[in-house]
């Protein structure tokens, strides 16, 4: 599937992650390996509930059926890093953004609405996920570190042009354009907001905010 033009211009997140954010990631590394491997979990797992749920869409079906493997991949990754770091996997945490992030989904009515919004919440995650990725394989001291999350936003930069492209296959191009933007502004909102809100709180502004709404849980790790 080729990525159209109107899909290179519209991804641009409005609110880049403070670069400070870095020295707060290295502090608490087990922290973040922790939010990271659940929510590449989710993300395998999330995939497969589109693809059971929109299995008359056969490029959606196709497109995911490979990012289901890469993310368990993924996990598999993190969780064996983790290792080196802590003997336990460790507990999932509360996600305040993704749970704001679901709150502005449609829900009810046409599926239409509720699919495309689906699609973009998706393709919103991984976009921010690559750039703090980004962050961290330019910010960590560790050299080792750099590269294992440099291989990670490569990786992240290609899943979140598939959804919005996903999204555009069967909507409206102009209808997604609009919408995307919505989003976009929506999720400036919430950066400001949890950055006010949690200023003085290390823990939360570390966290890792990759997730998914994943099948079954509202509940999920951030970056």
């Amino acid at each position: 599937m080729e990525l159209s033009q109107d899909t290179k211009n519209i991804l641009g997140l409005q609110l880049p992650t403070d670069p400070r954010w870095v020295d707060l990631a290295g502090i608490s590394l087990a922290a973040i390996l922790t939010d990271h491997a659940y929510c590449e979990q989710k993300a395998a797992l999330t995939c497969i509930s589109y693809i059971q749920r929109y299995s008359n869409k056969e490029e959606l079906v196709e497109k995911l059926a490979p990012i289901v493997t890469e993310e368990w991949g993924h996990f598999r990754l993190v969780l064996n890093e983790l290792k080196k770091t802590q003997p336990a996997f460790g507990h999932q945490r509360r996600d305040e953004y993704v749970n704001k992030l679901i709150a502005f989904q449609q829900k009810g009515g046409r599926e239409e609405p509720r699919f495309l919004d689906q699609m973009l919440m998706m393709a919103l995650v991984e976009a921010r996920s690559c750039e703090r990725f980004k962050r961290l394989s330019e910010g960590l001291e560790d050299a080792y570190l750099r590269r294992f999350y440099r291989r990670f936003m490569e990786s992240e930069a290609g899943h979140y042009t598939l959804f919005i492209e996903l999204a555009e296959r069967y909507i409206d191009k102009e209808i997604v354009r609009n919408r995307w933007k919505e989003w976009l502004a929506y999720e400036t909102t919430i950066m400001q907001e949890l950055e006010s809100c949690y200023k003085n709180n290390h823990e939360t502004r570390f966290r890792y905010p990759h997730s998914f709404n994943s099948p079954g849980s509202n509940h999920q790790p951030v970056l």
